[in-house]
């Protein structure tokens, strides 16, 4: 499963070395390229990555506190232990905040949020039954991250896609064993239509639906 690859929010201030580190190498520990316990070898990943120390330093910085690099002193840094015993727990942190995003998403969205929304949901239509799973992993990124940036609150997008990371790094450990993929995008359609209609309430309410779906259809698949 490591050629697929994140969709990555924009950043409208542009982008820093550093920043363009944390993101790649986010990238490479979500998709289970860099595999869950290996040792990270800054001199590798500067090779990789054609970006100098400081910025890898500053990025494994970053991503040990978001809980996806594990630093051991005197014996350097890992990729985070990937445990599927952790899914509960990002579950309840997501029913939490997710909904709440997608409340904010259908009462602040603007016109060019909806002209995104029209996008997708014509993604949607397209894409729902394709067996490609590169195909439909990414538009479930997509619509994600759309959801989290019509709420237009930096911070709330932040935490949400700090944690969605970790859910997504999960259902790349058993992407190979979900069925029914193609429903569980579709049904983002409720969702963005919510958005787009200015219902609150039916937004949050299909959103938390979709977190809980999600939790319990990988759970069966681990």
């Amino acid at each position: 499963m490591s050629a697929l690859q994140l969709v990555q929010p924009d950043l409208t201030g542009g982008e820093s070395q550093s920043d363009h580190a944390y993101r790649d190498i986010r990238a490479l520990i979500v998709t289970l390229e860099l595999a869950p316990g290996s040792l990270l070898s800054e001199p590798d990943l500067q090779q990789r990555l054609g970006l100098g120390r400081t910025p890898i330093r500053e990025a494994l910085r970053t991503l040990a506190h978001e809980r996806l690099v594990d630093v051991y002193p005197r014996r350097g840094m890992f990729v985070a232990a990937l445990d599927p015993r952790d899914l509960a727990a990002l579950s309840e942190v997501r029913e939490q905040l997710e909904p709440y995003a997608a409340r904010l998403a259908a009462q602040r969205r603007t016109v060019e949020d909806l002209e995104v929304i029209d996008d997708l949901l014509a993604a949607i239509d397209t894409n729902a039954h394709d067996p490609d799973m590169r195909i439909l992993i990414e538009l479930d990124q997509r619509i994600h991250h759309h959801v989290y940036r019509c709420a237009h609150n930096d911070f709330l997008q932040g935490v949400c896609i700090e944690h969605y990371m970790h859910a997504l790094r999960i259902w790349f450990l058993a992407l190979d064993r979900v069925s029914h993929l193609g429903d569980a995008v579709a049904e983002h359609r409720d969702l963005l239509v919510a958005i787009r209609e200015g219902d609150a309430d039916r937004a949050a309410q299909v959103m938390s639906s979709h977190v809980t779906g999600f939790e319990a259809e990988v759970r069966r698949a681990i």
